[in-house]
């Protein structure tokens, strides 16, 4: 049985994505802080541990909300009404060229 979902492909809901990843940093980052801080005051080798596998996840969800702001910039087709390989505009304002 297979579910065709559209939040998992890419380039839908990327916002929502996004949110989900990065609030799995924050508590990744919190989790690995406080487990550093409780081996440096203890020193106990579980904690060592659990430091070094958060360390690990906020690897791992970086790259992921890295992706996800990166699906969010890219442009859509069709909507801003460029042909691909078009030279962009000039830049607005007084600029003057030297030659």
């Amino acid at each position: 049985m297979t579910m065709d979902l559209e939040v998992l492909k890419c380039g839908n809901c990327e916002e929502l994505k996004l949110g989900v990843h990065a609030t799995a940093l924050g508590l990744a980052v919190l989790c690995g802080l406080y487990n550093t801080a409780a081996w440096l005051s203890r020193r106990e080798q579980h904690l060592a541990l659990n430091a070094v596998l958060y360390a690990a996840l906020i690897a791992f969800e970086q790259r992921h909300v890295a992706h996800h702001i990166a699906a969010m910039r890219r442009p859509t087709s069709g909507t801003t009404g460029e042909t691909a390989g078009a030279a962009p505009p000039p830049p607005s304002g007084n600029t003057a060229i030297a030659a």
